[in-house]
């Protein structure tokens, strides 16, 4: 399988379909970015899951088994680390794996480009407190990594088919219709939440990153961390939600940065639906924020440019 990154991805959906706007083009990649299929994004996404991956079930699932390597043990990291928290351990957990037969799957997914490994930042308190007695859950706490899946098919198939797939195999839809109306949002705020890092990263590209990507420790989690040579530090929270955004936003992405011990440059919120007017008067150089349709700037490219490689083709 070629690799594209989620850039390429993303861009190479919105020149192959042209959705209207940046919230359809946004929530319709988040199921088929990855799928070389043209996608008419003017008909409802449920009827567009319909026809082209439920309809089409026994074909992809096909192509899913062999990229799968039709290994058990592989599927159900995958479904694991798919419907969990991403965190390695307790997805083995989840999965009812253990570190060998789970690292062997891991390590597996990883070489065939189906996910990739997200590393914690988090510092262990030996490290913090290295002349320090610890208390023993301190002591014992262990600093789990992350995993993204690469492509968002990918992850979608292991989200909501997997686990109705005896179902769908009968052609009995609808729990799995039921289950995707109601976790379709919360499912896509992961893929907003990458699509959001590479907005604000574009947004500072004059800057050397030196590190970029969520943050999560045992007490928080934090879902933009980046850091740039000068020292300057921007700290983002990512909302795909229908409602706008208000200060209270602030306030709890405030207590996060105190808590952490941190001082930003610059706080970034990143909204599907808006800012209220109390929170757009307070934008300035401390306050930066970005609605659905400022992502039309990640769509910029050169003629040049090569096409992404997909997924299933």
């Amino acid at each position: 399988m070629k690799k594209s990154n989620l850039l390429e991805q993303f861009r190479s959906f919105y020149f192959q379909n042209y959705p209207d706007d940046m919230e359809t083009l946004i929530s319709y990649f988040a199921v088929f970015g990855g799928l070389d299929l043209g996608i008419d994004t003017s008909k409802p996404l449920t009827q567009l899951i319909m026809e082209l991956i439920l309809e089409n079930f026994e074909a992809i699932d096909a192509k899913m088994v062999a990229l799968t390597r039709n290994d058990v043990l592989n599927r159900k990291l995958l479904k694991a680390l798919a419907t969990g928290d991403r965190r390695i351990f307790s997805a083995f957990n989840k999965a009812g794996l253990n570190n060998g037969n789970g690292g062997a799957a891991l390590n597996y997914l990883q070489e065939a480009g189906l996910i990739q490994i997200e590393y914690s930042r988090e510092e262990h308190p030996r490290e913090r407190y290295p002349k320090m007695k610890l208390k023993r859950e301190e002591a014992r706490h262990r600093i789990s990594h992350k995993v993204l899946f690469t492509h968002p098919f990918i992850r979608f198939w292991f989200y909501f088919i997997v686990p109705h797939i005896k179902e769908i195999e009968n052609k009995e839809y609808d729990a799995f219709l039921k289950d995707f109306t109601k976790r379709h949002s919360s499912y896509t705020s992961l893929v907003y939440e990458e699509l959001s890092e590479l907005l604000l990263n574009y947004h500072l590209r004059d800057a050397q990153i030196m590190s970029s990507g969520s943050y999560w420790d045992a007490n928080l989690e934090i879902d933009i961390l980046t850091v740039t040579q000068n020292g300057s530090m921007y700290v983002g929270e990512c909302k795909w939600t229908n409602h706008t955004i208000n200060k209270k936003e602030l306030h709890k992405i405030n207590d996060k940065c105190r808590r952490l011990g941190i001082e930003p440059t610059q706080i970034v919120l990143f909204s599907k639906r808006g800012f209220s007017k109390e929170l757009r008067q307070m934008q300035g150089a401390q306050l930066a924020l970005y609605s659905s349709e400022d992502f039309a700037a990640l769509l910029k490219k050169n003629s040049q440019e090569t096409k992404a490689n997909f997924l299933l083709n």
